[in-house]
């Protein structure tokens, strides 16, 4: 009776111990002065490709990648999953693995950041952002990857890819990508994970991809883009990429990582089997490279600054 009654006591007190943890996990963050303070500086512009890794889901894919390293002529490697958080990805239950995995540019993760080897490392989350958030520590896990990246090699350079929802979202397309920047992605995810403390998470910038999705359709619906007509020319279903969506991302991924504009990259370019892909249609790319200049240099977090 005893024991059971001093095991019990113990259990609470790690009960205890626990939600106080988590209280102050989530309650810890940056300040607006201090998230100012952290993008006040650009990042230097690279001096030449960097070797670069992702780790994600089918947002990010094995097309895309594939079309960045094309426009930067660097190497790269990924670890995926079928919406896997980034979570699963530290836990190493990641559903769909070995499916998502099969390809040569494939190499696991932790070996991957411990090496060293990689100059740009991009995170994605999964969506809904909020079921991450909620459920997958996304704050922490974030942390977590960061840290690992850069105890293997200081000089870094980390990005968390911000993506979008599903087309059908209740609460509006647009609508979500316009909110959730500030309140999910930096206020929810960004800001916690740099300020978690016990870890040298650094500054992490963003690859703005969904505020630059969102662009393209506000820019394909008022009619400013020869050849695209509405949201859905960018997409096989209600969230996954086309190949004019990959190229479009591919291009936001360029102008962050590198910090020069897309304006006059090519439109053609090759799958990750290197079979053609679909070019957006003629007198569209530029259009589009303009967009994606736009909202990068607009995007203190991106780290990139106008030239």
């Amino acid at each position: 009776m005893e024991r059971r009654m001093i095991l019990a006591a113990l259990a609470a007190a790690a009960g205890v111990g626990a939600a106080a943890w988590a209280w102050f996990g989530r309650t810890k963050t940056l300040s607006d002065a201090e998230w100012d303070t952290a993008f006040a500086t650009a990042l230097p512009p690279p001096a030449g490709p960097m070797r670069t890794y992702h780790l994600g889901h089918s947002l990010v894919g094995r097309d895309m990648p594939a079309m960045l390293a094309q426009l930067a002529g660097h190497a790269y490697h990924s670890q995926l999953g079928w919406g896997s958080s980034l979570g699963d990805h530290w836990t190493g239950e990641v559903n769909g693995f070995a499916e998502a995995n099969a390809h040569p540019a494939h190499r696991p993760v932790r070996e991957a950041l411990a090496s060293g080897d990689y100059a740009a490392v991009v995170f994605t989350e999964m969506v809904e952002l909020r079921d991450a958030i909620h459920y997958h520590a996304s704050a922490a896990r974030l942390a977590d990857w960061a840290a690992l990246a850069r105890e293997a090699r200081p000089d870094v350079r980390l990005y968390l890819y911000e993506t979008w929802h599903r087309l059908g979202d209740p609460a509006g397309w647009l609508e979500r990508i316009d909110a959730d920047l500030p309140a999910l992605w930096e206020g929810q995810v960004l800001r916690p994970a740099m300020a978690r403390a016990g870890l040298d998470a650094g500054v992490i910038h963003v690859i703005p991809g969904g505020q630059v999705m969102a662009a393209a359709v506000r820019a394909v619906e008022a009619g400013q883009v020869p050849g695209l007509t509405r949201r859905e020319d960018f997409f096989t279903d209600d969230i996954h990429l086309n190949d004019i969506g990959a190229w479009l991302i591919a291009m936001t991924h360029y102008a962050v990582l590198y910090h020069r504009t897309p304006e006059g990259l090519p439109a053609q370019l090759a799958r990750a089997d290197g079979t053609p892909a679909t070019p957006p249609p003629p007198n569209a790319a530029q259009a589009l490279q303009k967009v994606v200049w736009q909202v990068v240099t607009g995007y203190p977090a991106s780290g990139v600054l106008k030239g």
